[in-house]
This record gives structure tokens, C-alpha cells and sequence, in this order.
């Protein structure tokens, strides 16, 4: 048989396993948006579904999935991406950068169960904090610091190698070539990073079992303060998320239309991670065009 037809075999073979994969995704996000349908309202979005009445919503649980998601990337984006330098620009080959490699995957590849059993020890019972928005945001950055430090360190490698050396030869500092010529250069890879942190958050659940827990209290959205309990803004209150609120519903099944409830808020979060995708990737290309002057 001749090349071209092999070359035209393995093609048609490798367009197929897309339209199955693509087939396969909208086929599972059309199939949770159809059976919450029914649920996608006004009310169901700012509602209580702690408040024993049928229909209730999920306006808490989807405020704390926001503002988890806010704590998360404020703590993780920083690091990962100074974390991402370091090993690409500053870090020497040695048994020191080994070592550094080899934690790097050791945390990635932990199962978020355990990550939430280590944030129960750590950042609940030791500080005394007890369930806490906070330590469910230090378990999520645990969790997404590997992959993105991982994504930062390879998109500055893969930019650094072409325009370093040019900058550096035209007078240019070592940081003002990463701040003004690398970062926005890898600015799109990066946000691949940051699309991935910000998915894990909205769909953890293990993790923040353990440290944000299962309940929320209720809240005087009047009342703006990171320390009182009473306050939404608070970081040391307990915060139940969406991920959590649908386990709990599918499991407990404390109040009425539990069923129904639950579907709805599954099709509201696989929406919530469309638009977040969708949002991050325009907000991204507009970033790196003004930084490219394209």
C-alpha cells in the first residue's frame, strides 16, 4: 500500500477520534443542561436552598464558589508564576533543582482527598482556624500549584529562547526582560494555567469537605469585614461551594426537591466553567495583543 493512502488513513482515523471526543463532550454538557433546565432562573440563582421550602436556589453556595475562586487565584497565580521563572531563568541543573522537580510531582500527582485530609491537619485543626473559606482556598493552591507552575515554567522557556538574548544584547536588565518582553509574550500559555486553577476550583469537592466545609452561616451582606464571621467577605467562615452543595445534595438529600436542586446547580456550574473558559481566553488575546502592539 502507498504512503498517500496510509497518510489518508491515519487522517481520516485521527478526524474521527476528535468528532467522537468533541461528540462526547457536547453530548455530556447538552445532557446536564437538559435536565437542570427546568432550574435556570432568577430565583434559582440568588436563592436559599437552606431555606425549607421547595424550589429552593443556590445564591450562597454560588457566591462562595466566586469568591473561593477570587482567594485561590489571588495565592496561586503569583507563585506559580514566580515558582515558573525561577526553574526556567534562575534555577541551575543540580541535585537542589532535582529535589525541587521531584516535590513538583510528587504534589501533582497526590489524589485531592488527600490534599483535603492534609488541609484538615494543617490549616483547620493546627491554626485552630476550624472550617474556613481560607483553608479551602490554601488546599485548592496545593492542588494547582504543581500544574501551574508547570505551564509557567514551560511557556517562558518556549518564549525565552527566541527573545532573551535579543533583549539582553539591546541594554536590557534580566528583570526588565522577563517583565516586559517574556511575561507578556507567554501571556496566553500562562492563561491556560490559570483556566485550569480556576476549573479545579469550581469543580473540587474532596478537598473542600476537610476545609471549608459543609455549611454556611448566615450572612449580613451589609456588613463588609475579611475576619467576622457574620460577613460575606469573611475568610474565616465556613463555605460551602457549589461542587460541595451537589455532593451534599445527592447524598443527604436534606431538603425538598433535592433531585432537582442538585441538577440544576450541576448545569449552572458546567456553565459557569463555559463562560470562565470563554471570558479568560478573550481577556487573554486583548492582554497580549496590547503588550505585542499587534
Amino acid at each position: 500500500m502507498k504512503a498517500k493512502t496510509w497518510d489518508k488513513i491515519a487522517t481520516a482515523v485521527l478526524y474521527a477520534i476528535s468528532f467522537l471526543i468533541i461528540f462526547l463532550l457536547v453530548g455530556f454538557i447538552g445532557y446536564i443542561i437538559y435536565n437542570g433546565r427546568s432550574s435556570l432562573n432568577l430565583h434559582f440563582l440568588i436563592g436559599d436552598s437552606l431555606v425549607n421550602e421547595a424550589g429552593g436556589g443556590i445564591g450562597p453556595q454560588l457566591f462562595n464558589s466566586f469568591y473561593m475562586l477570587i482567594i485561590s487565584l489571588v495565592i496561586t497565580v503569583p507563585i506559580g508564576i514566580g515558582a515558573g521563572i525561577y526553574l526556567s531563568q534562575y534555577a541551575k541543573q543540580g541535585k537542589v533543582l532535582g529535589f525541587i522537580r521531584l516535590c513538583i510531582e510528587t504534589i501533582s500527582s497526590l489524589p485531592s482527598i488527600v490534599v483535603g485530609l492534609f488541609g484538615l491537619l494543617v490549616f483547620v485543626t493546627m491554626t485552630h482556624w476550624q472550617y474556613t473559606l481560607l483553608a479551602g482556598a490554601l488546599a485548592i493552591t496545593v492542588i494547582n500549584l504543581p500544574s501551574m507552575t508547570r505551564v509557567s515554567e514551560n511557556a517562558i522557556t518556549a518564549v525565552a529562547s527566541k527573545v532573551r538574548e535579543a533583549s539582553l544584547g539591546l541594554g536590557a536588565t534580566e528583570w526588565q526582560t522577563i517583565k516586559k518582553v517574556i511575561l507578556p509574550s507567554a501571556m496566553p500559555q500562562i492563561l491556560t494555567g490559570v483556566i485550569l486553577a480556576a476549573g479545579r476550583v469550581f469543580g473540587e469537592a474532596a478537598a473542600l469537605l476537610y476545609t471549608s466545609g459543609m455549611s454556611s452561616p448566615n450572612l449580613n451582606y451589609n456588613n463588609i469585614s475579611l475576619t467576622n464571621k457574620i460577613s460575606p467577605f469573611s475568610l474565616f467562615r465556613p463555605a460551602e461551594t457549589l461542587a460541595v452543595h451537589i455532593w451534599k445534595l445527592n447524598s443527604e438529600s436534606m431538603v425538598p426537591d433535592a433531585s432537582k436542586i442538585a441538577n440544576g446547580s450541576s448545569a449552572v456550574l458546567v456553565i459557569m466553567v463555559l463562560l470562565f473558559n470563554f471570558l479568560a481566553r478573550i481577556i487573554g488575546n486583548k492582554i497580549y495583543k496590547a503588550y505585542s502592539g499587534k
